[in-house]
């Protein structure tokens, strides 16, 4: 028996109605797309590019999206590498999510080469400023800046918060060291450390721990935050860089952007278990807010991969724009 043509357009509406609504309550993935100076909007159900939106010429490499999804915010960091000769980005984009559409600025007052927003817990966006060896305190109502940490050292390049709010972590590239950072008196407590050069850093989910790549062996420090020393050193395949834990607390995920793979380690054992094939040149590491999925952004494959953390296998890759690095979630209502 055939189904009558009005009935099958109402199906298909139907679907796609489920589909949008479902797309709208789990939120989008936004993406850096370095190489061309926009931020990608993905929706992660259907693993589809909704838009690029440009960033205004000069590009930026991180994000954070606002607890409700509406807005992703961009520091412009400016046309380089850090520690190397370029332009001096002042800026910070404020992106709606749903328009698709600049819609808000905060400026620095000169160029800071500002990198990573990061919220805190009390609601202020928190972003490392490298030419002033400092954190610099956004209050994203009013995109004005209400304080600065510093952080004693040059390139403060990344940034982890604890969950409770009460320290920062900044990887300071060139010097190879991390600042601790008291957020309440706004003051760096100590210097640590690591290597020659490290890059990226991320935080446990109990607040015990801290991990930065070194990156002139495969490694990764793990610093106790009662001492703040570091105490252990875990082994990697290869040069690793961004990292990211899961909600579960049970494994720290990160890239290995030279043998396009990610790295999965067993906190509990501090020790690889296994590692994922992804697209070449993985930068960030993203794990979805329900624990299920992680993402990793492959600069030189224009693309993230997908990964199910149930099989520990890519699922999809999701095309994006060039160079994808940086990530965040906008979470659905």
């Amino acid at each position: 028996m055939k189904s009558a043509p009005w009935i099958c357009v109402a199906l298909m509406s139907l679907a796609t109605a489920q589909g949008n609504a479902q797309s709208d309550n789990v939120g989008m993935l936004v993406v850096i797309e370095k190489g061309a100076a926009s931020l990608a909007i993905v929706d992660p159900v259907t693993a589809t590019l909704v838009a690029s939106v440009p960033e205004g010429g000069v590009t930026g490499h991180e994000v954070a999206a606002s607890a409700d999804g509406r807005f992703a915010y961009v520091p412009i960091y400016g046309d380089s590498g850090v520690g190397l000769p370029g332009t001096d980005g002042r800026n910070m984009v404020v992106i709606d999510v749903a328009s698709h559409k600049v819609t808000g600025n905060v400026d620095f007052g000169h160029g800071v080469r500002p990198h990573l927003p990061v919220w805190g817990p009390d609601g202020l966006l928190y972003v490392t400023t490298e030419l002033e060896k400092s954190v610099t305190i956004v209050d994203p109502k009013t995109l004005k800046i209400v304080g600065t940490i510093p952080t004693d050292q040059t390139e403060s390049h990344m940034l982890a918060i604890s969950h409770d709010g009460k320290r920062g972590y900044t990887a300071n590239v060139g010097p190879g060291t991390v600042s601790v950072l008291d957020l309440k008196e706004r003051k760096t407590i100590a210097v640590i450390p690591i290597s020659k050069t490290t890059q990226r850093i991320s935080i446990s989910m109990d607040d015990r721990l801290v991990f930065t790549a070194d990156q002139t062996k495969p490694q990764l420090a793990v610093i106790d935050t009662a001492t703040n020393k570091v105490t252990t050193w875990i082994p990697l395949p290869d040069l690793g860089y961004g990292s990211a834990p899961t909600p579960d607390g049970k494994w720290l995920l990160i890239a290995l952007p030279g043998a396009a793979k990610v790295a999965v380690i067993d906190v509990s054992t501090m020790k690889v278990a296994r590692t994922i094939d992804v697209a070449p040149a993985p930068q960030a590491v993203l794990i979805s807010p329900d624990g299920k999925v992680a993402y990793a952004s492959c600069a030189a494959a224009n693309q993230v991969a997908e990964i199910d953390l149930a099989t520990w296998k890519v699922t999809r890759m999701i095309s994006t724009g060039k160079s994808p690095d940086g990530m965040a979630w906008a979470q659905g209502k």
